[in-house]
């Protein structure tokens, strides 16, 4: 791992180089960029992706204790990435977390060439379907955050509907979700970060603002959804692709929100037909 220092703080980040066009994948809650190591390797061979450990409860190294780590803030931090690794005409990728979506409303998207959006958060759906709604419940409680994914530890907990069982169809090996948690059960100022991002989500008239100016992008957009997704509703896919000047629609079965686990190759794919490589 590479290490980007910003202004909240060291983000480690994966960069597997080359000369291809750039494709930069964000994760989502308590994930961290190996979300996306099925999708790498397809992309790989003519990409040169870059993939951020976002602070959203699966970093290592807790961010600066004044540091803006809300819902605006982390988006805020992608675009100042982008500026400090000097990254022009990227694509960008997001799953799950629907927050760079900001970046658009806020006049931060001149590095951006073409969205992708994947399954995530939209419109007013913050914190998503019923494992956010889960994951804010237990934000609100002194000590929540530290029993939720105490909880975790437990494999068969993983599998619940409050908690990643409607995230992904199949499984994610347990290794990799150890890696996800481990610093959650051993930080306690990992567990801040998360608290404040889980409770930093804007009122509902600003985070409309954010869907609505998605009009505004001028540049190519693809929005693959999963079509049996339960957390992200499928119409929201539908209604982004329909906003967006230049929006196309992928919708992907046999999967939930974490496409990158459920159907990687098909997510690649499509991708790699929707970026140029010359």
């Amino acid at each position: 791992m590479t290490e980007a220092a910003l202004s909240a703080g060291v983000v480690e980040y994966e960069d597997t180089g080359g000369d291809g066009p750039v494709v930069v994948l964000l994760h989502g809650v308590a994930m961290n960029g190996s979300l996306w190591r099925h999708v790498v390797a397809g992309l790989r061979p003519h990409y040169r992706c870059v993939v951020p450990t976002l602070p959203l409860g699966a970093h290592r190294r807790p961010m600066r204790p004044d540091a803006d780590v809300t819902v605006p803030g982390v988006a805020h931090l992608v675009a100042e990435f982008l500026e400090v690794l000097d990254l022009r005409d990227v694509t960008l990728v997001m799953n799950d977390w629907g927050g760079a979506q900001a970046l658009v409303a806020d006049g931060r998207d001149g590095r951006i060439g073409r969205l992708v959006i994947t399954s995530c958060e939209s419109f007013d759906n913050y914190p998503p379907g019923l494992p956010g709604r889960n994951l804010l419940a237990a934000a609100k409680m002194p000590g929540g955050l530290r029993l939720a994914f105490a909880l975790l530890k437990l494999k068969p907990m993983r599998r619940l509907p409050v908690t990643w069982g409607w995230m992904s169809k199949r499984p994610v090996p347990h290794e990799v979700m150890d890696d996800w948690f481990r610093p959650l059960w051993t930080s306690a100022a990992i567990r801040k970060d998360l608290r404040a991002y889980v409770l930093g989500v804007p009122p509902r008239d600003e985070l409309m603002r954010w869907a609505d100016a998605l009009r505004t992008f001028d540049r190519p957009a693809l929005v693959v959804w999963a079509s049996e997704d339960r957390v992200m509703p499928p119409e929201h896919g539908r209604r982004l692709a329909r906003m967006l000047p230049q929006g196309e629609l992928v919708e992907i079965a046999d999967s939930f929100t974490l496409i990158p686990e459920d159907q990687p190759q098909r997510l690649s794919e499509a991708i790699r037909a929707f970026v140029p490589l010359s």
